[in-house]
């Protein structure tokens, strides 16, 4: 195996690993309105993934960052051929950092409600729009012989791509449940638990739609195989919600989402962006890639950063794993 097909599968661990982490705060951001019956339930949901938000958009930072670095012409096309939608994210991913620093730092209801609405919408956003990003690079966009993206927004904005945004909404607001009736209790862990019920079956007709269109149009027997598992994984999270066994439920989530972009993955490779133009315009592995010797570098940089990181953030979560409810909440007038 190749230097730039190792960091393809690289980049494709990053991402998994944003989405499976990032993936369930968006869910809960989106629950404290779906959710949460007044203030003191919205500080319980936020609390639930107050200390670990933060660490979680690193995996989106170092995903950006690796394609930069091993694929700049990837980088480059995908940056400026998908401008809007991801500066709108960007937008978004700010105010809502800005969101759960300010909202406690006044008291007044109105201060408080605008935060919470600015938690709600920036965490619903950029759900979907991940969604419609990866359904259009994996459907293949408008890149001419040049590497250049040659389209408008609006081609953005096809069915396949709109029903890829809807599968990732769904299924991170119901990985977000599932996580909230793991790290709470009381009647707000039940509510979670009926919800996530509700979610993960919504979720599971979305996204088999979406992954059989995938499947059809360009899979093979590798990605049916992690179809499968994904689609599989699902199904058994909302049996394990169903009967109240949050972590298991919890881990097939992720299962559910570590396959479904494993999916995506083997379905483009050995493109990264495939032309809807002309195939022999396709963006590769090879044609975008970095030298093999920046490929090099970046290799032992990882081999040694990697290891630092997860065990960190692994540390992280350990330290709080503890439950919450509404009696932990102080002063809970405010």
């Amino acid at each position: 195996m190749e230097l730039h097909d190792v960091w393809f599968v690289v980049i494709a661990v990053l991402w998994t690993g944003y989405f499976f982490l990032e993936g369930f705060d968006f869910g809960v951001g989106v629950l404290t309105k779906l959710l949460a019956r007044n203030r003191v339930e919205k500080r319980v949901l936020i609390n639930t993934i107050g200390p670990v938000w933060d660490g979680n958009e690193v995996w989106l930072l170092t995903a950006g960052g690796a394609t930069f670095a091993a694929f700049p012409d990837w980088y480059a096309t995908l940056f400026s051929g998908f401008y809007l939608p991801l500066l709108l994210i960007l937008v978004c991913l700010i105010v809502r950092g800005v969101a759960f620093e300010y909202r406690a730092k006044r008291p007044e209801e109105r201060w408080q409600h605008n935060w919470e609405q600015a938690i709600f919408w920036t965490s619903l956003i950029p759900a979907f729009l991940w969604g419609v990003a990866f359904g259009n690079i994996v459907r293949g966009v408008k890149i001419d012989a040049s590497k250049e993206y040659v389209g408008t927004l609006f081609d953005l904005l096809n069915p396949y791509a709109l029903l890829g945004g809807l599968v990732t909404l769904t299924l991170f607001t119901f990985h977000g449940a599932v996580f909230t009736a793991l790290k709470t209790v009381g009647d707000i862990r039940v509510r979670a638990r009926k919800l996530a019920l509700t979610l993960g079956l919504v979720t599971a007709a979305l996204a088999l739609g979406f992954l059989s269109w995938t499947q059809f149009s360009r899979g093979d027997g590798t990605s049916l195989v992690a179809m499968a598992v994904a689609v599989v994984a699902l199904v058994g999270a909302v049996g394990a919600i169903k009967a109240g066994r949050e972590g298991w439920s919890f881990a097939l989530s992720g299962i559910t989402i570590a396959a479904a972009v494993a999916m995506l993955f083997l379905t483009l490779f050995p493109n990264v962006m495939p032309s809807s133009l002309n195939p022999d315009w396709s963006l590769t592995v090879t044609n975008s890639a970095s030298s093999p010797y920046t490929l090099k570098i970046m290799s032992w940089c990882a081999a040694i950063a990697t290891p630092l990181v997860l065990l960190y953030q692994g540390w992280t979560y350990w330290v709080f794993r503890k439950r919450i409810g509404t009696q932990h909440i102080a002063d809970a007038a405010h």
